[in-house]
């Protein structure tokens, strides 16, 4: 696996392209050993062509690099997923789009998906939070059998982490709240009923989170 592995990476140098890296930190992306390239459909195709392999993934991801990364989360097997490969790999997590690309792609198809989403919103490492808030964002668009229940559970850490001000916590927070209200039309009240109260918060990041999910889930 070695050599595939060292093959692959040789291949994401190959795009690498330095002056991608000021355009995405525009859209807020910014990590460490970032190559600029290759661009998602790039990563989609390459992860097609390899097709899925746990170990390997583990491999790619243990080279730190942004974009090897992102190909590990397309080409990991759900099943084969651990807990503690999910909590390991979330404490790596050093952008938005790492974290949203693995938690919407791989972790929300994990056994361990609804566990980690109360554990990880209670975290205080900005893009471990982050991380639950997306799986619940997710979970709430992908997951079609899930009951209202399991969603209405939810409202009440929507509410109480709603106060933290981080960027990336509180658009997380707001995208939550928007997708289990958009569920249905019984979740959608139980949305607008749980932003409005939010919206009594006297905190900047509650007043944004709730004012923007009220106006998206009142539209038509």
């Amino acid at each position: 696996m070695g050599k595939v592995r060292k093959a692959i990476i040789s291949e994401l140098r190959s795009y690498a392209n330095p002056k991608n890296l000021k355009g995405m930190a525009r859209f807020g992306i910014h990590g460490k050993n970032m190559l600029g390239g290759p661009p998602i459909p790039v990563l989609r195709k390459m992860a097609k062509e390899i097709g899925k392999n746990h170990e390997l993934a583990l491999e790619l991801w243990q080279s730190k690099i942004h974009e090897a990364r992102i190909l590990a989360e397309m080409i990991d097997e759900p099943a084969k997923v651990t807990e503690k490969q999910m909590d390991s790999w979330v404490k790596d997590f050093d952008s938005w789009d790492i974290c949203d690309q693995v938690c919407s792609n791989l972790f929300d198809k994990t056994q361990f998906a609804y566990r980690k989403i109360g554990e990880w919103t209670k975290r205080k490492e900005e893009f471990v939070k982050r991380a639950g808030f997306v799986l619940m964002a997710v979970l709430a668009v992908h997951d079609k059998k899930a009951s209202d229940g399991v969603f209405r559970k939810f409202l009440p850490i929507i509410k109480r982490e709603s106060i933290d001000e981080r960027n990336f916590v509180k658009k997380a927070v707001n995208w939550a709240l928007r997708q289990i209200g958009k569920r249905n039309p019984h979740l959608r009240n139980e949305g607008i009923k749980t932003a409005e109260e939010i919206l009594k918060i006297d905190n900047r990041a509650a007043q944004w989170i709730a004012k923007d999910a009220i106006r998206e889930l009142n539209s038509k």
